[in-house]
């Protein structure tokens, strides 16, 4: 069984923060912010960033003071997908070496998917190829004014290898997502809006994703986690009621409910004597 953690359930070795060079995690607030920094080439990213994005991404299921993440670019950028200037000649490699490779760029994906905690992409810059996949992994999505989307792969002679082509159609709906998987257009911040594909057009989008995870960061955290593990658009609508029977039995016996509903009562603000 492969898990977000890694392959057959054996987790990767762990990168300590101070090791970090290309990806900086600050937990503050009650809130997680992972910044990827190369902001020399727009933060693309290399093997080794590849490793400490995944690790951060741990750090922040492990975080018990982060009550949502964050991802963002440092600089002008996102994250403009691989660094061609870095990458390995695959062609003398076996398709293994490079399969385990493309498996820990889809694991950035498939950890932010996954993950139990809202997750939002402050997207500042242009977010090419698999950097456009880590914003749309992402729960919610804001755009500076001159930020683009783009899952550019067809144009270098790709497949949107790392998610695309499972995210877009999801959600923005397959017909449009074939137009921009198909040609590689880009998607600027005023279409993904209008798309439905972004909450908002910020100057500053850190400062909008911030105040976003301050919002959930405030509701009962149970209750935050369990609707985004409910939240599957190809579930049947039976199979959507037997997991909510599940998921609502572990809410009504958590105490951040009991107190959320007495503070309702009372007309106060709820106290969830929380530590960040």
């Amino acid at each position: 069984m492969t898990s977000a953690g890694g392959v057959d359930g054996l987790k990767p070795p762990s990168l300590h923060p101070e090791s970090m060079q290309h990806v900086s995690y600050d937990s503050s607030d009650g809130y997680a912010t992972i910044t990827l920094d190369r902001p020399d080439v727009y933060n693309a990213f290399n093997r080794e960033m590849i490793l400490e994005i995944n690790e951060a991404l741990r750090d922040a299921v492990d975080d018990d003071t982060a009550y949502a993440v964050i991802l963002t670019g440092a600089g002008k950028g996102f994250c403009s997908g691989a660094d061609v200037n870095s990458m390995p000649d695959w062609s003398g490699m076996q398709k293994e070496e490079y399969a385990a490779y493309l498996w820990g760029v889809q694991n950035v994906v498939r950890q932010l998917r996954e993950m139990r905690k809202p997750t939002v992409a402050a997207v500042n810059g242009p977010a090419i190829g698999a950097g456009c996949d880590f914003a749309l992994a992402c729960d919610v999505r804001y755009m500076s004014e001159s930020a683009v989307l783009r899952e550019g792969f067809v144009r270098v002679g790709l497949i949107p290898g790392d998610g695309g082509g499972w995210l877009l159609p999801r959600l923005i709906g397959e017909s449009k997502a074939r137009e921009y998987l198909l040609t590689g257009r880009d998607i600027t911040a005023e279409t993904a809006e209008e798309l439905g594909l972004i909450s908002g057009i910020a100057d500053d989008p850190l400062v909008e994703a911030a105040a976003l995870a301050e919002e959930v960061r405030d509701l009962p955290a149970e209750a935050v986690r369990y609707t985004k593990q409910l939240i599957d658009p190809e579930q049947t609508f039976e199979d959507y009621c037997e997991r909510a029977i599940e998921y609502q039995w572990e809410c009504v016996n958590d105490p951040e409910h009991d107190e959320a509903t007495a503070a309702f009562r009372e007309g106060r603000e709820p106290d969830y004597d929380r530590e960040y």
